[in-house]
């Protein structure tokens, strides 16, 4: 049996370093995570109106200084959320095609819609 010198044990350790920082770059890399911010602020969300692709995610961001707020789906038959204080980020995933409108529960004339298309 073959003894491997120092050398040629560190050579080999090299090598094998090398390929393990290579090989991710092969591979497919997942696509990274689509998402879209909406604004709350000074009682509106903005855009109030977006247009996105199936499997994005929506971002809901109150940056209002003391109001709170929530993001209702009513439409789609859900319970009124949790509110959103300031600074609180709330996340909907979407993953079928559709119009879905929504608005803030306390504040009935804040209201949004997500157009989600086909890609």
């Amino acid at each position: 049996m073959r003894r491997l010198s120092n050398f040629g044990f560190s050579r080999l350790l090299v090598l094998a370093g090398i390929l393990c920082l290579a090989l991710p770059s092969f591979a497919g890399s997942p696509e990274p995570e689509k998402v879209v911010e909406v604004t709350i602020y000074k009682m509106r969300f903005d855009p109030a109106e977006i247009t996105i692709e199936k499997g994005t995610t929506v971002r809901w961001i109150n940056k209002e200084k003391r109001q709170y707020h929530n993001v209702w789906f009513e439409a789609l038959g859900e319970e009124e959320p949790d509110y959103l204080f300031p600074g609180d980020v709330y996340e909907r995933r979407f993953d079928e095609a559709g119009d879905f409108p929504y608005r803030c529960g306390p504040h009935e004339e804040m209201r949004g819609i997500v157009h989600v298309r086909d890609e």
